[in-house]
């Protein structure tokens, strides 16, 4: 366990990043089928709550949106719904998740994304120093002050974590 030194690759996320001008670290890990946040945060010995989960769900319109929830929450579908004024919100099926997104589930980014859709953000996430989030990769996070989600994504901020 712990931070590797392999060497990443560029994704569409960190492209698009540099870019833009954004200063990020990056922290790689050996991924795990089904380790989500939590073991992401483990292996690297980062606070679960400041792992930022990147979450493709829809509406009842099968209209895709991005949702950006700590490590150690789930998201209150039906609070994001109240919210956002959908009647309801569900996760996207993987497959329809990597179709709109472009990355693979585990792996995605708010950064770089295929498709242009709205992003909301759980409001507590904006209090935190530093977050770390997927860089487009399964098993690799990107550190950065939490203000590129206003400055960059205008994400549209909601208290949907339960």
């Amino acid at each position: 366990m712990g931070k590797s030194s392999r060497h990443v690759s560029l994704t569409p996320a960190t492209k698009w990043l540099r870019a833009q001008g954004v200063a990020y670290t990056e922290q790689v890990y050996d991924y795990v089928d089904h380790g989500g946040a939590a073991w992401g945060a483990q292996s690297l010995g980062l606070p679960l709550r400041a792992v930022i989960k990147t979450l493709v769900m829809q509406d009842e319109a099968a209209q895709p949106l991005i949702v950006l929830m700590h490590g150690d929450c789930e998201v209150s579908t039906k609070r994001l719904a109240r919210a956002i004024g959908a009647r309801q919100v569900e996760p996207c099926r993987p497959e329809v998740a990597q179709r709109h997104s472009g990355y693979l589930v585990g792996g995605t980014s708010p950064f770089g994304l295929r498709k242009a859709m709205p992003i909301y953000g759980e409001a507590s996430v904006r209090a935190l120093d530093r977050i770390y989030i997927n860089g487009g990769r399964r098993g690799y996070l990107l550190g950065m002050s939490p203000a590129v989600l206003d400055t960059l994504l205008q994400v549209r901020w909601v208290d949907c974590a339960q």
